[in-house]
């Protein structure tokens, strides 16, 4: 059976965002054209990276020769996207492997989101067997693709550093994040140390 293809081809709103509280929360990608709205889960390190990864290829994009689309170096100030997601947040799967291309016949940004697939390995197989066990990964159920303007895919990277930059605060010692009650900092030899 062919897999569900959530296809957006531009969204007139595409970002990413969190439900929950620091430290609890459950980051999305959501995509929406008109009423149709599609949401997928996934972790606060693949946002970095994604974001990370387009501002990146635009950056790349324009110091070639080869586009004719304008590429904002930045965010334009009346196109950031600091609004809630969209309600209600339905889960459609939970990200594994995200792919991001650039589409140089119409000059968009592809960003290609598949579920997490969980591989079976028979009971039976020892530790040497699994090296020549051929991987046979399944066809996807649903898949999430989203192909974006220069100027929406330069927005995205800039809400997704936002986003996760909007969690909880590093520990100055450390580095590690700090609940509002503190954290136990292996620099302080355990000892609970807060924001202060």
């Amino acid at each position: 059976m062919p897999p569900v293809v959530h296809r957006f081809d531009p969204p007139e709103r595409f970002v990413a965002g969190t439900v929950g509280e620091p430290g609890q929360r459950t980051f999305f990608l959501q995509a929406r054209a008109g009423l149709r709205v599609t949401s997928v889960a996934l972790e606060k390190q693949q946002v970095q990276i994604l974001g990370e990864r387009i501002d990146e290829l635009l950056d790349e994009l324009m110091a070639t020769d080869d586009v004719t689309s304008v590429i904002p170096a930045i965010t334009p100030v009346d196109q950031v996207d600091n609004g809630p997601l969209e309600q209600p947040i339905v889960e459609e799967f939970r990200a594994g492997t995200i792919t991001l291309s650039w589409d140089a016949d119409d000059e968009r940004i592809v960003v290609e989101v598949f579920p997490v697939v969980e591989i079976v390995v028979p009971i039976e197989a020892d530790e040497d067997d699994l090296v020549d066990l051929p991987i046979d990964e399944p066809e996807p159920e649903e898949l999430f693709v989203v192909r974006l303007l220069p100027a929406q895919a330069r927005v995205f990277a800039t809400r997704a550093a936002s986003v996760v930059s909007a969690g909880r605060p590093a520990c100055q010692f450390c580095g590690g994040p700090v609940d509002p009650a503190g954290h136990l900092c292996p620099r302080a030899n355990g000892f609970r140390r807060g924001l202060g």
